[in-house]
């Protein structure tokens, strides 16, 4: 009964530290991934604001404005979005429009202001890729707070 007692015992020792190395390797393998998709963004970001005009451009929003470009003016926030999972950007951003020919805002100064907001862009099969979506007077900091379901991950890990 000794002997036995001292396999069980050192099964359960081999079984929790199993356990530990697992739940190690899939930390770091969360953490190498954070840091790949930061990197990409980075290298990338000219080619996103084109994306984000074209996309954000096809929405039709704002009504009567036709979007011109788009200047990435600052360094993406990364949070993972709880509700999918999922690695979101959330990057400044600088938009312009131009009011559409006899639209509504073709006569309203206003319309060709520059104009502050955050651009929403996610991480998936290995790339980034925006619906248009952006939230305008946030910064990325504002964003994270009004959205519940977004989380902010570390920016150094």
């Amino acid at each position: 009964m000794g002997s036995l007692g001292w396999w069980f015992t050192g099964g359960v020792v081999v079984v929790v530290l199993l356990a530990l190395v697992a739940r190690w390797l899939w930390y770091l393998g969360r953490v190498v991934h954070v840091e790949r998709c930061r990197e990409l963004f980075r290298l990338q970001h000219e080619r996103f604001e084109e994306q984000l005009v074209k996309a954000a451009g096809a929405s039709g929003l704002p009504r009567g404005l036709r979007w011109v470009r788009c200047n990435i003016t600052g360094d993406a926030v990364l949070v993972r979005d709880t509700a999918t999972g999922g690695i979101v950007a959330l990057v400044p951003v600088l938009v312009e429009f131009e009011p559409l020919e006899g639209g509504d805002m073709e006569d309203v100064p206003a319309a060709r202001a520059p104009r502050p907001a955050t651009a929403v862009f996610s991480f998936h099969q290995g790339n980034w890729h925006t619906g248009g979506r952006v939230v305008f007077n946030h910064t990325p900091d504002q964003t994270v707070t009004a959205f519940a379901e977004l989380q902010r991950l570390p920016d150094h890990v």
